[in-house]
């Protein structure tokens, strides 16, 4: 039964979704743009939007230290460090919808949604 499972498998177990998630929000990011399938963008969505929220809430110092505490694992050194710069200055009057996925066209070896995401 899936009764209160919030996020998805994807087919791997605990430390393979580590490393992905890892790779997928240091690569978007570092880069503010990928392509990946819809569902993992989806996931990808919510993740980043947490983790922005939270950035926001701990502009001193201490509370960075906090973000680094909480998604040290999730997210390279590099990328916090922008998050800390560059995000907070970005988004400082919006409180959601940090990110937008946009839906492209199946992927033409397996069919698997493909979608785009970026930051707005």
């Amino acid at each position: 039964m899936q009764h209160q499972n919030k996020t998805k498998e994807f087919g791997r177990t605990r430390n393979q979704r580590t490393a992905l998630w890892k790779t997928m929000l240091g690569s978007l990011i570092m880069q503010e743009k990928i392509k990946t399938t819809e569902a993992k963008a989806k996931e990808l969505k919510v993740r980043i939007d947490k983790i922005i929220n939270k950035a926001k809430k701990g502009q001193s110092e201490a509370k960075k230290l906090g973000v680094r505490r909480d998604f040290g694992k999730y997210i390279p050194e590099i990328a916090i460090k922008k998050i800390m710069g560059e995000f907070l200055k970005r988004f400082e009057n919006k409180n959601s919808g940090y990110t937008r996925v946009i839906k492209l066209a199946p992927r033409k070896g397996d069919g698997a949604k493909v979608a785009i995401i970026e930051f707005v």
